[in-house]
């Protein structure tokens, strides 16, 4: 008679043994609750009266409330922070996009002499941290504005500058990589078109980077969006950022809990907005690049 019993399921064995996908989900489930527990004390915080938060902290709110949203805005002024902030971050993330592309461009397709140091003096100045660079540009600033009456210390457009020298190096780095990836059969193509070096750039090689040059944007506009240490120094109370701005809602006598953690939550909406909207982008642009 022929054996009509159920056929026994094999396991490949490539396939991972039972107690390991159990440490696994283990490890996920615990990793996942050690992240969104500090964002969940942070929404939590900002629903509850100010005595829930800085006389005994409770992980319920005792009573929902919406007013930390509302006196944000009046304790501080942070809707001039918040332009501050728009104004720097967007300026320091075009002009870091625009410089990026010409001179990763430049690099990547033509040879000229001191290309290599010029591409080893970019990415090696990512080696050294930024408070070295406080005290110099400080100095740089003030000077400048004593010489020529240009006023960079204090103002919107030296904070942009600053900026620029910590985003830009990593950004024509990274574009001259996923540059080299795009094959110069391209170029050549557009040259027999008619275009110019310059045609050949815009109509050609930078709708092929777009996820590169996307997640050059992100990188620029995320550093300078959450700077402290030199929006601290080099602002005044005209043109304070929104890093530093949230420091408004400590005084000599209260530390208004609730409200810090409502504004940390307003500000970090653009930045999670922009970062969710352009995510296949970023994850494509860092992996070509790094990959090359």
């Amino acid at each position: 008679m022929p054996d009509t019993s159920k056929p026994r399921a094999v396991r490949s064995p490539m396939a991972a043994p039972p107690s390991f996908l159990w440490s696994r989900r283990i490890f996920l489930t615990v990793l996942t609750v050690f992240v969104l527990l500090p964002v969940y004390v942070m929404l939590s915080s900002s629903l509850k009266p100010l005595e829930d938060v800085s006389e005994k902290f409770q992980w319920v709110p005792s009573e929902f409330t919406l007013r930390p949203y509302a006196d944000i805005w009046e304790t501080v002024p942070l809707a001039d922070y918040f332009v501050n902030s728009l104004i720097v971050s967007g300026a320091a993330t075009v002009c870091s996009v625009v410089i990026a592309v010409f001179a990763a461009y430049a690099v990547s397709r033509y040879d000229f002499r001191g290309k290599r140091v010029f591409t080893v003096t970019v990415l090696s100045t990512q080696m050294f941290p930024g408070i070295l660079f406080l005290l110099p540009l400080f100095l740089i600033y003030v000077n400048i504005g004593n010489a020529t009456g240009i006023a960079l210390f204090g103002s919107r457009g030296g904070l942009i500058l600053t900026y620029l020298t910590f985003s830009l190096p990593f950004s024509i780095w990274m574009l001259i990589g996923y540059f080299d990836s795009i094959p110069r059969d391209l170029d050549e193509a557009a040259k027999v078109d008619g275009c110019g070096p310059v045609g050949a750039l815009f109509r050609v090689i930078v709708p092929a980077a777009v996820p590169g040059i996307v997640a050059v944007a992100v990188y620029a506009f995320m550093t300078a969006w959450g700077e402290v240490l030199f929006a601290s120094v080099m602002t005044n109370d005209t043109t304070r950022t929104l890093a530093v701005g949230l420091q408004g809602y400590s005084t000599l006598n209260d530390v208004y809990w609730n409200q810090i953690m409502a504004a940390s939550l307003v500000v970090s909406v653009p930045v999670v907005a922009g970062f969710l909207l352009l995510q296949r982008y970023l994850v494509a642009g860092l992996t070509a690049g790094a990959v090359k």
